[in-house]
């Protein structure tokens, strides 16, 4: 479960948490409770429920499908905890047979920061031989761990042709990363714009894992989630100390306003300006043809937009991707009309409205939004996401450069 979701797991008290993961599943009024009580247990800081999880990983069969997901959700949730003391239980479910505990594991192994020996190292190869996404994550554990050997140079360079992109990008990020191959990440840039979704956004997860700092304006051009090439970016920034560049805070601040008109938008992705279709495309699963109708709400008439922009407002203000994209629409296009929805966006706390609280954030210096500066200021200091916390800084000095400004004048 991704962590923006943890809002749905806090009612769950510790001592229900408990008792529900080993609980009968025939026993339980609602069987995903036993799963949801996993991910409360990686919530807490205490030895009984690290104790608990741990236990989980053994106790916990794969031929029961609660308690396999359970299991699963466990091992997850242990990598939240990243306490070493789970690291034993941890290698150990790497030999089970339940492929999605396995790649769990390695998630979790990777956020604790594990050291793998020389016999651990060899078995993690032979996981290469695995599903896809098995070895994937596998790879993606080599390269994050920062695991060199001759042994698995070698292993891993062959698989840099591999059929599936999964694997190959992968690969070719190892080596990029850790060798300095960088020429190897060539073939990916394409796959930044390629019609299949999943594959864009595996590029831009290999390209972060690379560390390739020459890619940054590829990435940032690329029609994916921006939180997705945000956490892309940060890594590759944060592994070259170089976010304080001119050039990268330039970057950064482009791939943060989210202009769909500077993405590399194919016509397939495009849409008219028919309000319905647009609508439509706002709400599609694929995120460059969400791109695709913001910019072409970027083009059209302003009362049109604004005419739409009231209408998705009023009936979809509550779905996040939609209160997002308006978000961003109000402050790109400086409808100082809808200020009191930047307003609104900016106060939301619910996790899965951060990306609207960023693109809240930007709409203010475009609106001059002065009475929003103690909010900014606050988000400046004590927001927990980067990208969020890095806006707010922004926004709020250019507010008040602003200011100082008018006084001058």
């Amino acid at each position: 479960m991704a962590e923006r979701f943890d809002v749905l797991v806090q009612g769950i008290s510790k001592s229900d948490a408990l008792h529900l993961l080993f609980a009968k599943t025939d026993s339980v009024q609602r069987p995903s409770d036993r799963y949801f009580a996993a991910t409360r247990l990686g919530l807490c800081d205490c030895d009984e429920t690290l104790d608990a999880l741990i236990r989980a990983t053994t106790d916990l069969k794969v031929d029961e499908l609660f308690d396999r997901i359970t299991r699963r959700k466990a091992v997850e949730a242990l990598g939240r905890r990243k306490d070493p003391k789970a690291i034993p239980a941890l290698v150990e479910v790497l030999r089970c047979t339940d492929t999605e505990a396995v790649i769990n594991s390695l998630s979790a192994l990777i956020r604790i920061g594990w050291s793998p020996n020389e016999e651990e190292e060899s078995h993690l190869l032979n996981l290469l031989d695995g599903e896809v996404t098995q070895a994937r994550a596998v790879i993606q554990l080599f390269t994050r761990l920062r695991i060199q050997s001759a042994q698995s140079k070698n292993r891993i360079g062959g698989l840099c042709d591999h059929e599936s992109l999964l694997v190959s990008g992968a690969a070719r990020a190892y080596l990029a990363q850790l060798y300095g191959e960088v020429g190897l990440m060539k073939p990916l840039v394409a796959c930044l714009t390629d019609l299949v979704a999943g594959k864009r956004r595996s590029a831009v997860i290999d390209i972060g894992d690379s560390g390739d700092e020459s890619l940054l304006p590829v990435l940032v051009r690329a029609p994916v989630s921006m939180s997705l090439r945000a956490k892309s970016f940060l890594q590759i920034v944060d592994g070259n100390q170089s976010l304080s560049k001119p050039e990268n805070q330039a970057l950064f601040e482009q791939l943060l306003r989210d202009d769909p008109l500077l993405l590399d938008i194919r016509p397939e992705w495009e849409c008219g300006s028919d309000p319905d279709e647009i609508e439509r495309n706002l709400s599609h699963r694929d995120e460059a043809r969400q791109y695709g109708a913001a910019a072409s709400l970027m083009r059209i008439d302003r009362s049109e937009c604004l005419a739409v922009i009231e209408s998705m407002q009023e009936r979809l203000w509550s779905d996040y991707v939609t209160h997002y994209y308006l978000s961003c629409l109000v402050g790109l296009r400086k409808f100082s009309e809808k200020s009191d929805l930047v307003r609104s966006a900016l106060a939301e706390t619910t996790p899965q409205y951060t990306k609207s609280r960023i693109a809240a954030a930007w709409a203010c210096v475009e609106l001059q939004l002065d009475d929003q500066m103690d909010l900014l200021y606050e988000l400046s200091s004590s927001a927990p996401w980067v990208p969020l916390r890095w806006t707010c800084q922004k926004a709020l000095a250019r507010l008040i450069e602003t200011q100082q400004l008018e006084r001058t004048f």
